[in-house]
């Protein structure tokens, strides 16, 4: 048998022969063109995937430009002008109507024979969620023996806004101060063309009080030594002046500020609105509460005004047992033109508020792509409440024309106008300048802060506090409320959204009907005001200022439940 035997030809290719010598032909080479094909058919297939995938992106593309365009679009169709050109109908709520809903109303209000809500018996919400047993404050031996290692430096902070942004900033520059072992200088307030108030601290505050207060936790001077203004040429400006993010963290003054610090021995942080985390060590956050509610005093002749200013409201109010009802109304001129709505007024009323808008704020309104929509701000809850609206509300939840108002606010947009229908629903109407002489008055104008301290005090001694816009006086004071009352803020905070879809001028409405949803409103202000968020360690989300417990638990005292120990405030 003849075996076979394999031969390499020149080619690398492998033969095989039989026991002869006479050569085969070589086989062919194995045909490539399969993977070829398979190749050529995968690249296509690839690139038909890939403009497809180019297609629908590009289709999808179109769908996210268009999209937006269109809702915009609508937006101006139903809530803009362009809707009464071509007759749509407005989106319920979206146009300002109460003026007619209160004169459809009106002889149904008059003749409500109703029992009155006492004032007395308004809030009677039991929290589920008791307060924990209360513990002692922080004491000072640990903020003294980093005292006694030496201050590292001085720190000079400048505050800028109005009464309560002041009052954050200052609360806010004693714990930094503390958390970098620094020496504070008496906050310096920043003049601003909005609140104009020249006012220094000292004008405001009791700078005695507020030095000897924090003796022991932070230390606090009036001014700089003099050899170290003399290095900067007797001008604060020349110190370096830092720009700190908004609401820096503990570890961003550690690791940025602290270094600076140790570097110069003086810095600058201007502004400083909001420049501190409310996520804090439990010292830290101490520092916070201490100031807020021991330090900070009203001076002397905003105290001595104050107190007289409440005793006046509580003689008044003899008919509800010396309670009374205070409302912080923003109807001013300016808060009307920055929220950007419409009250009724016409083309008129649109051109008046336009021209306010550029004096005050010049392009802010005018930048490319920012569309003024009156009637969605409406509906959304961002316009400020009508002194009438206010007054529909109140009566709604069961409070009668006997009652006390103390109304907390600066000069009101068209006021005669504006201020008619909340008279005839509540005759016992008072503010600061019916309650004071011009003589007693006379110190204080001109001084918008000074004024707001006055109102402040006023408001924080009523038995219920109704807060209609956002901002920092209403936060602080349901704050301020809330360490004095127990831990309940004892304030109505409406529901904007519903109150003007129910405030919409419609025949099918009843007073019965709105009486129902304001007291179901007041009901949920109950509920909410004797809230205490779950605050972990390290994981607070709420403000300490609005919602001060647990961590001021430690500061009230038993007499803090009454005006005659706390009018200092």
């Amino acid at each position: 048998m003849k075996t076979k035997t394999h031969h390499h030809n020149a080619n690398g290719y492998a033969s095989e022969s039989s026991g002869s010598n006479s050569p085969s032909p070589p086989p062919s080479p194995r045909r490539q063109y399969s993977s070829f094909n398979h190749s050529r058919r995968r690249v296509r297939s690839k690139c038909q995937s890939t403009l497809a995938g180019g297609i629908i992106f590009r289709r999808k593309l179109r769908y996210l430009l268009v999209l937006p365009l269109l809702y915009v679009s609508g937006l101006l169709m139903c809530v803009g002008p362009f809707s009464a050109l071509v007759g749509l109908s407005s989106p319920p709520g979206s146009v300002y109507r109460s003026r007619e809903t209160f004169q459809r109303l009106w002889p149904d209000i008059q003749f409500d024979n109703s029992t009155a809500i006492q004032l007395s018996s308004v809030w009677g919400y039991k929290p589920q969620r008791r307060l924990k047993e209360q513990k002692p404050c922080p004491n000072s031996t640990a903020q003294q023996q980093q005292e006694s290692l030496g201050s590292v430096g001085y720190l000079i902070v400048e505050a800028n806004g109005g009464l309560n942004q002041q009052r954050s900033a200052i609360c806010n520059a004693v714990a930094v101060a503390g958390l970098l072992n620094a020496i504070l200088v008496i906050p310096r307030f920043e003049f601003h063309n909005v609140w104009r108030d020249p006012s220094k601290f000292g004008d405001i505050y009791d700078e005695d009080h507020f030095i000897a207060a924090l003796d022991g936790y932070v230390k606090v001077v009036k001014e700089l030594p003099e050899s170290l203004m003399e290095r900067y040429d007797n001008n604060i400006t020349n110190i370096h002046s830092l720009r700190v993010q908004a609401w820096a963290s503990v570890g961003y003054y550690m690791g940025e500020v602290y270094p600076v610090l140790m570097r110069l021995g003086v810095i600058r942080i201007a502004p400083f609105a909001n420049r501190l985390a409310m996520n804090v060590p439990p010292h830290i956050q101490h520092l916070r509460c201490l100031v807020n509610y021991e330090a900070l005093r009203f001076s002397s002749p905003i105290s001595a005004l104050a107190k007289k200013l409440v005793n006046r409201m509580i003689e008044k109010s003899s008919r509800t047992g010396g309670k009374y009802v205070s409302v912080h109304l923003r109807f001013e001129e300016d808060m009307v033109a920055f929220s950007c709505c419409l009250y009724g007024g016409g083309e008129a009323e649109k051109i008046e508020m336009d021209s306010i808008r550029e004096k005050g704020w010049r392009l802010k309104f005018k930048q490319k792509g920012r569309v003024i929509l009156p009637g969605l701000n409406r509906i959304q809850g961002k316009c400020p409440l009508t002194p009438l609206e206010v007054g529909l509300m109140l009566r709604g939840m069961g409070f009668d024309n006997n009652t006390s108002i103390y109304l907390a606010s600066e000069k009101i947009y068209q006021a005669e106008k504006h201020l008619a229908p909340l008279l005839k629903m509540f005759p016992y109407l008072h503010t600061k300048e019916s309650l004071a002489s011009s003589e007693e008055l006379a110190p204080f104008e001109g001084y918008s802060s000074r004024l707001a301290a006055l109102d402040y005090t006023v408001c924080l001694f009523s038995e219920i506090f109704v807060t209609t816009q956002g901002g920092n006086f209403p936060h602080f004071l349901m704050g301020h409320r809330r360490f004095l009352y127990g831990g309940h803020a004892k304030t109505i905070k409406p529901d904007k959204r519903k109150l003007v879809l129910l405030l919409q001028d419609k025949d099918t409405s009843s007073w019965k009907g709105f009486k129902d949803e304001m007291q179901a409103m007041l009901a949920e202000s109950d509920r909410k005001g004797s809230i205490v968020p779950r605050v972990k360690k390290f994981n607070r989300k709420s403000s300490v200022y609005t919602y001060p417990f647990p961590e001021c638990r430690c500061l009230q005292k038993p007499q803090n439940t009454g005006i005659g120990s706390n009018m200092h405030l």
